[in-house]
């Protein structure tokens, strides 16, 4: 809901002593000491509930800052760390006075530092690179200890040089031995092949481009292991340059302040943040729902950048290959040679991953499991019609059931006539009743949230009228947001499914309607947990005639949201009624594992009425419960989820290359115990609803993508539980007599 004009009002009358404080040329400091003044004024007087800038907030500031810095810890020395270390408890003081002594500090040194590094990554590449001493290297950085003297700096450069070629050497010799085993095969046979492999992703284009890669292939001659070292280290070497070139020419000061300002605003909260210039700017086009890419979302980790989401109907969510929890080590356009992006800026690794329609980026990504892999993916347009409320029928045991999938809370605040999440929903609840459903799924997994309105308006459809969440707002004063139209959409079995990234609004509708004993909550342990609300603020209003340019704009938390119940959806998030295993259970991803989380506490709860139409509630957990004991699908996902956080603890890697291969094929060998996790159906036919049919005669796009979708239904084990619940939660002996009754009506037809 866009509330923050209250907090923006707030803070423009107090701050109209800033309009006079307006520097007057682009790169003059002077700017850098506004823009710290009104971000922690428009901080302090609009933030939930703002951290006291003090010796504790400066510890903090300082850790985020210089671990944005140097994560790997690879360009300063413990030498720096004790000069800076002076500040740690000083930073809070400089906000206050406007001083950017340790800024200006920390810059310069890193300037310096950069320069002095890029001698140590060509010396290690300066001859070949000896694969056979038996030594490791342990990747666990945040761990590590500052290197004391440039030499064991030199060292840790080369151990870390050493790794990525070898992974890059392992991976030459695998394609090369792949290619002349291919080369035996006649062309016919590697057509076949290959049509089998792409299936109806095969396009006339692709195959015309595939015959005449043949012609390479078989023409191939074998390169020696000296050639592809060579290779190796001259591809590292240019990959290392680009990088360094790319950092030290075109970031600019004021990219890098926009480093330390972030360290400031996000030590509020994990959700507030600086959007710089040009980090608005993409943020408001990222807005408008359409882009050409490969359709997923990155987020940075130290010096990795990590899928952290597929966007439904784009590429990688087509492909298959590409996964949540993969991190991105290359990029490579077509059939160029792959740039390493360990280190890059996220913005630099998301520029070289999109581009234009129809041409093609192959990312080397390593695994959740450990592995390394090359995925080839032809970018497309992604289109906001995928972040759109969709839905689906499925019969089983005779009865009709509706699937609706909302991937976000989804509104236009201009436009109160566009659509939005919550008049959609209740538009597909209507069609499902049309085809006469016996129950409703709505699956907000991997639903990150959105806008407040629409999930009071979602949860309206399924209950008569009252409470849907609480808010508390910087003020402290509580609001509750209620439906307040008696009519109840739908009235029968309904069944929420959630996961571990289904958040703020997701959460909100999956408390309500388990406060409201509405609905059964199936999925993860618990939800994410964040139980707070953003709203987004244009710096550039609070200054008068401003001759330096954009400003950029500030994300802050304002509100927070309480179930009506009372408990927040803070840390918590929302436990689910009926618990089933997945690959991230064990993995730390919610707002829980951030160190500096806002506190989950509890208020008076609302006046409401539990839902009393669904009597056999109780029964359906618990018969859910009796089937999930012994299903030999999901202790393996179970087991393979262990596995993998096992493996995310493993950070030491041998640089020897023989052992570096049979740790690969250990990896591969046990990834291949798990495949049938993927290979999993469930033996149920999905289908589009009747008007969606009729599209989807003209429209070979919208088919494709709901083709897609209802194959990754027929293969989704959680899906068949909700399901399954569903059955159950058929009131009475009235499943028998409605099978019957379907049984009947289907006779009269034939």
């Amino acid at each position: 809901m866009k509330r923050h004009y209250k907090i923006v009002l707030l803070v423009l009358a107090l701050s109209v002593g800033l309009w006079s404080f307006i520097p007057k040329a682009k790169n003059d400091p002077e700017k850098d000491k506004l823009l710290l003044e009104l971000l922690t004024y428009v901080i302090e007087k609009g933030h939930y509930n703002p951290a006291a800038i003090d010796d504790n907030f400066s510890k903090g500031i300082y850790k985020d800052y210089i671990t944005a810095l140097d994560p790997s810890k690879r360009f300063f020395l413990q030498s720096d760390m004790d000069e800076f270390s002076k500040y740690e408890t000083l930073i809070d003081d400089e906000i206050k006075a406007k001083d950017l002594t340790f800024f200006d500090l920390t810059y310069s040194r890193m300037v310096q530092r950069m320069n002095e590094c890029r001698s140590y990554y060509k010396l290690a590449l300066d001859k070949p690179i000896d694969y056979t001493v038996n030594e490791e290297i342990n990747t666990d950085y945040e761990k590590a200890p500052y290197c004391k003297t440039v030499d064991e700096l030199k060292e840790r450069w080369r151990k870390q040089v050493k790794l990525s070629t070898l992974a890059s050497l392992v991976e030459k010799q695998k394609l090369q031995d792949d290619l002349l085993k291919n080369k035996l095969k006649s062309p016919g046979e590697k057509i076949k092949e290959y049509k089998l492999k792409m299936g109806d992703k095969l396009t006339p284009e692709l195959e015309a481009k595939f015959k005449a890669s043949l012609e390479k292939t078989d023409t191939l001659t074998p390169k020696t292991y000296t050639q592809l070292e060579k290779e190796t280290r001259a591809s590292s070497l240019k990959s290392l340059d680009d990088n360094f070139n790319f950092i030290q020419k075109e970031l600019s000061r004021e990219d890098w302040f926009s480093v330390f300002v972030n360290a400031i605003a996000t030590r509020f909260d994990p959700h507030t943040s600086y959007f710089a210039p040009d980090e608005k700017e993409r943020f408001d086009v990222s807005m408008s729902g359409k882009l050409e890419g490969i359709g997923a979302r990155l987020q940075k980790k130290n010096d990795l950048t990590e899928i952290t989401e597929l966007i439904s109907g784009g590429p990688a969510w087509r492909e298959k290959e590409l996964e949540a929890g993969d991190v991105v080590l290359k990029v490579a356009q077509g059939d160029s040679e792959p740039v390493d992006v360990v280190g890059m800026r996220l913005d630099d690794v998301v520029k070289k991953i999109k581009g234009p329609k129809g041409t093609e980026v192959r990312l080397t990504v390593k695994k959740t499991d450990g592995s390394i892999k090359v995925i080839s993916i032809i970018r497309d347009e992604v289109e906001i019609e995928e972040t759109y409320a969709k839905s689906s029928i499925v019969e089983k045991n005779g009865l009709k059931y509706g699937v609706i999938y909302l991937p976000k809370f989804y509104i236009d605040f201009e436009n109160k006539d566009s659509r939005d999440a919550g008049k959609d929903i209740a538009i597909e609840v209507e069609r499902l009743k049309k085809e006469n459903v016996q129950g409703i799924i709505m699956d907000v997994r991997d639903n990150g949230g959105g806008s407040l309105k629409t999930v009071v308006d979602i949860g309206g459809l399924f209950i008569e009228q009252g409470p849907i969440v609480q808010i508390k707002s910087a003020a402290g004063k509580k609001e509750v947001l209620y439906d307040k139209d008696p009519k109840v959409e739908w009235d029968g079995p309904l069944v929420i499914m959630t996961n571990e990234f289904s958040a703020s609004a997701s959460e909100i509708l999956a408390a309500a309607m388990q406060d409201y004993k509405r609905a059964v909550i199936i999925g993860s342990k618990q939800t994410y947990g964040k139980g707070t609300v953003q709203n987004v603020i244009d710096l550039n209003q609070f200054v008068r005639g401003n001759t330096l340019g954009d400003l950029g704009a500030l994300k802050t938390t304002t509100q927070k949201f309480y179930r009506i119940n009372g408990g927040s959806t803070q840390l918590e998030g929302v436990k689910s009624d009926i618990v089933m295993p997945d690959s991230y259970a064990y993995l730390k991803m919610g707002e829980r594992d951030v160190d500096n989380a806002m506190p989950w506490d509890k208020i008076d709860a609302a006046d409401y009425k539990v839902w009393d139409k669904q009597t056999n509630f109780s029964t359906a957990i618990a018969n859910s419960k009796k089937r999930l004991e012994n299903n030999p699908q999901l202790k393996l996902i179970d087991e393979n989820a262990k596995w993998r956080e096992a493996r995310n603890k493993e950070n030491v890697y041998s640089l020897q290359m023989d052992k570096f291969k049979q740790e690969q094929k250990q990896l591969e060998d046990t990834s291949k115990k798990y495949k049938s996790i993927t290979d999993y159906t469930n033996n149920l036919k999905f289908k589009s609803l009747p008007y969606e049919e009729e599209q989807m005669k003209a429209d070979v796009t919208l088919k494709e993508k709901r083709d897609r979708w209802h194959e990754s239904l027929a293969k989704d084990i959680y899906i068949e539980e909700a399901l399954h619940v569903l059955d159950d939660l058929q009131s009475g002996g009235g499943k028998k007599e409605l099978t019957s009754k379907v049984k009947k009506e289907k006779a009269v037809k034939s």
